[in-house]
């Protein structure tokens, strides 16, 4: 046993100061030396417990002890739960006020979208009534429609009949209409369909002219003319090459390959004197007749031009075979043929006529020429007639 120490005063367990003269050593306890201290009788843990009121008042105190150390743990357990509960509500509060967000700004699309397809489904709604009506005022007036196109088309047909001579495109308008008229399958429309196939017959009546043909041959005429030979650009020709006289006792490649016998190994020196003088004769001749060139040209003019000058004439030429195309195109004959005589005399008075480029040009042009441009083309009135009276006895 714990051995007390020798105070004047020692507090209870229950806090209370107990005097000295109460301490009481047990009987049990065996006494010391007269060296050693006295105990005092009943101070020991023991002597405490045998007090019911002590052993109560510990055991309450334990109790409170780990009552309080259970609360205490349960309640810091409590607060990590309940932290952990707040960072996951806060986390959730995020996710669920961005996922809000979302929705709002996918509802304002999707109402904008909504916006735009009533807009167009009102729009095909106006589209649909507008369709509706047109298709009952066409189904009521069918008849009175199909009239009028045909009388427009045959109307732009006469026209251009009239003024470009297009006799194809004036059948074709015409076919188109009477194939209309054979759709409806109406005997009211018989005496326009008879007017329609005598025009028909008109214009298939009519010699055709071969537009197409003749604008290529003047397009292949244009494309030659930078190639024609122009009487100012002729050249001098080549001198000939003079024949001399072999030298004596050398005979020829000729005369080997004829079989003539060889000149004689020495001739005299009046031979000699005689080849030589005709070799420079010879000689002296050609270079004389390339310095002197005689020609009989009827307009002089022709070969004074300088190359800016050719370059003009050439284009001038150019221009009259093109005002040509375009006098065919619009069928008028009299310019048609004073752009090809002036072409024509361009090409004899500033070309050399005797080249082959420049006589196959005249060919073609000849050849363009002899085609007749302008036709007396009919016009389509009774067909126009026949419409309008049938409308307005309708």
């Amino acid at each position: 046993m714990n051995e007390l120490p020798n105070n004047p005063e020692k507090p209870n367990v229950g806090g209370a100061v107990v005097p000295p003269e109460s301490y009481v050593t047990p009987a049990s306890a065996p006494t010391g030396g007269p060296g050693e201290p006295r105990v005092p009788e009943g101070s020991g843990l023991g002597a405490l417990l045998q007090k019911p009121q002590n052993l109560a008042i510990l055991a309450l105190a334990v109790l409170l002890a780990m009552q309080t150390w259970s609360t205490h743990t349960r309640f810091n357990r409590l607060r990590e739960d309940v932290a952990r509960t707040l960072q996951k509500d806060n986390a959730s509060n995020a996710e669920t006020a961005q996922a809000v967000r979302d929705t709002q700004e996918a509802a304002k699309e999707l109402q904008v979208k909504v916006g735009v397809l009533e807009n167009r489904q009102t729009e095909s709604q106006s589209q649909q009534a507008a369709l509706e009506q047109m298709y009952q005022d066409i189904s009521k007036n069918r008849d009175e429609w199909a009239l009028s196109e045909i009388e427009q088309v045959l109307s732009t047909a006469s026209q251009q009949l009239q003024l470009a001579g297009n006799v194809q495109g004036a059948l074709i308008a015409l076919q188109n209409a009477d194939r209309s008229l054979s759709r409806s399958d109406k005997p009211q429309f018989i005496t326009i369909r008879r007017a329609i196939a005598r025009d028909i017959e008109k214009l298939k009546a009519l010699p055709s002219v071969d537009q197409p043909g003749i604008a290529l041959r003047l397009d292949n005429v244009i494309a030659q003319i930078d190639s024609l030979p122009l009487l100012s650009d002729e050249k001098p020709a080549e001198p000939i090459a003079p024949t001399r006289v072999s030298p004596p006792g050398v005979a020829t490649s000729g005369a080997r390959a004829a079989g003539q016998p060889p000149a004689p190994a020495n001739p005299g020196l009046g031979r000699r004197v005689a080849d030589t003088w005709r070799n420079w004769s010879h000689e002296m001749w050609d270079d004389i007749r390339q310095l002197i060139r005689v020609r009989t040209v009827d307009n002089p003019d022709a070969l004074m031009l300088s190359p800016s000058e050719s370059y003009f004439v050439r284009e001038n030429l150019k221009l009259r075979l093109l005002n040509a195309r375009l006098a065919l195109l619009s069928r008028n004959e009299g310019t048609f043929r004073d752009d090809l005589n002036s072409a024509q005399q361009m090409l004899v008075k500033y070309f050399d006529t005797k080249a082959r480029s420049t006589q196959a040009a005249q060919a073609l042009l000849r050849q363009v020429q002899a085609n007749n441009v302008t036709i007396d083309v009919p016009d389509l009135s009774e067909s126009l007639n026949a419409v309008r009276n049938y409308k307005s006895k309708s």
